[in-house]
């Protein structure tokens, strides 16, 4: 299928019916806990089955459905029956807090949860005596058969279902404020996964490993879309695990996978055996910036090329990646524009010259619909001529790669000097018993704001704090380094994957008002 060509008229059930057609033997999924597998054929038969479910307990179509899943068959089920029939799902990001949840529930005006049994006893105090949702609950491996649908109504599919469609509803507070719900077709969430496919030439012959959470856009659009797309498949295990990653890999013979940057640093802090796995053509990083050197030591350890991307929840992820190998990967950099344009504008408006740097924007057919009811944002958002603000500020060099410098509302402005948080990130991740680290701003009387930082390291692990900024003042200079370094369990990060750096002296107050400091 061309599906360059036909994306803007593209719909989940155009593309289920297709390969249920054309392939109906070859696997679309398998799950790495059970080892279960679903053809296409079995794909397409078993996706009505939810929909009966719902139109059994009289469940409006037009209304939104949420999902608070684990990953499993269940969960590529529910999100792929609920949009065959034009259904509007909204993830629940199951590492949010109960308050933003309720919020995410009320705002989108969902009309039921499907959940499985690990999250059934926690949605149930969250939503509490509210008799307007109801709850569906699903064995997260198993899923919803004909059978487990009382009296099996008959299925009314006259429902019209268009690449305008709306089709999902995901909530993301960026770094700050208020979350909101951004909204998108089929068509924006299937020109999102052939972004994919174009810049990493995937074929029904590549097969990814999705450990990456449905509740994440990355999760969703890259290695669930993109294989529906390309005709191919997906390994999906219940979550990441370092121990069991490399042999999921080899056993399912994988060709590439989606993580973020987190996760490399893990792999890269593993001592489980690495199997011969001639079939991998790359791993792919986004979500977050990877640091140069921890993606050079990656390369250089397991001899995998490491793609490294960008997207946001707004553009169905992915709008920029480096090329595939042989072509030129430049460390450092997201790569160059695939499927959609990215510009970057200056603060009148303009495009920028090469190297000149301002706010990047994006304009194509993955880009959301809007933020549910939230027409200021929207319109905040868009600037008069279509182009989507992203918040990112970088520049682009004279051969078209993007760089990154870091976000508009979280540069660190040290007495009238801007100062790119990621600058120090990538400095502190240079040594090795660092997992992850945030650079953030802290009020100062005489600077105005000072740079501290906090850092994961990695387990088993000591070092001291003025090691660390020692060493960063060697190659950001002592300006630029961080006063102080404090060492916390996680980062905070938003649904997307990406550091909320604005709630970091937040999380600092909390650590030392417990008597961490």
């Amino acid at each position: 299928m061309n599906t360059q060509a036909t994306a803007p008229d593209m719909t989940i059930r155009a593309l289920v019916d297709f390969y249920a057609a054309q392939q109906a033997e070859q696997v679309f999924f398998i799950s790495a806990a059970s080892g279960k597998k679903v053809t296409w054929r079995a794909l397409a038969a078993q996706l009505p089955a939810m929909e009966q479910l719902l139109q059994s307990l009289q469940i409006p179509t037009e209304q939104p459905l949420a999902f608070m899943l684990n990953n499993g068959w269940a969960s590529v089920q529910i999100i792929l029956g609920a949009l065959y029939y034009g259904r509007i799902v909204v993830p629940l990001n199951i590492a949010a807090g109960d308050a933003q949840l309720l919020y995410a529930l009320q705002q989108s005006g969902s009309a039921a949860v499907i959940v499985d049994q690990d999250n059934a006893a926690r949605l149930q105090t969250i939503i509490g005596d509210n008799a307007n949702i109801k709850i569906v609950q699903v064995d997260g491996d198993h899923g919803i058969e004909n059978n487990d649908v009382e009296n099996n109504p008959p299925l009314n599919t006259t429902r019209a279902v268009t690449a305008d469609t709306k089709a999902l509803m995901i909530y993301t507070s960026g770094t700050t404020g208020t979350p909101k719900g951004v909204v998108h077709t089929q068509g924006s969430l299937l020109a999102g996964g052939n972004n994919v496919v174009l810049a990493h030439q995937l074929t029904a012959a590549d097969r990814a490993l999705c450990v990456l959470p449905l509740y994440h856009i990355n999760g969703l659009c890259v290695t669930v879309f993109a294989p529906l797309l390309s005709g191919g498949s997906v390994v999906m295990p219940l979550r990441f695990r370092t121990e069991e990653f490399w042999q999921q890999v080899a056993t399912h013979q994988c060709t590439w996978f989606s993580v973020v940057p987190t996760l490399i640093s893990y792999l890269l802090q593993s001592t489980s055996p690495f199997p011969s796995m001639p079939q991998l053509r790359f791993g792919r990083s986004a979500s977050a910036p990877l640091s140069p050197s921890v993606q050079e030591e990656f390369e250089q350890r397991f001899a995998i090329p490491i793609i490294e991307t960008m997207g946001l929840t707004e553009t169905a992820a992915q709008i920029l990646s480096n090329p595939l190998p042989p072509a030129t990967r430049k460390i450092g950099s997201p790569g160059i524009a695939y499927g959609n344009e990215v510009v970057v504008l200056g603060k009148d408006g303009t495009p920028c010259a090469d190297n000149e740097s301002g706010e990047l924007a994006v304009c194509g057919l993955n880009v959301m619909l809007e933020y549910n009811n939230n027409p200021q944002e929207t319109a905040a958002t868009f600037t008069a001529d279509g182009w989507l603000l992203t918040g990112d500020l970088g520049h682009r060099d004279s051969d078209g790669y993007f760089f990154i410098t870091g976000r508009s509302k979280e540069l660190i402005i040290k007495g009238g000097e801007n100062i790119a948080p990621r600058e120090i990130d990538e400095a502190l991740m240079q040594m090795p018993q660092v997992v992850d680290a945030a650079a953030f701003a802290r009020p100062c009387k005489r600077y105005g704001q000072r740079v501290e930082a906090c850092v994961t390291l990695a387990t088993g692990v000591q070092v001291e704090e003025h090691v660390l900024i020692e060493y960063c003042q060697t190659i950001v200079g002592r300006f630029k380094s961080p006063e102080r370094i404090y060492f916390v369990a996680d980062l905070p990060r938003g649904p997307s994957g990406k550091v909320q750096r604005l709630k970091l002296a937040e999380l600092v107050s909390t650590y030392q008002s417990s008597g961490g400091d």
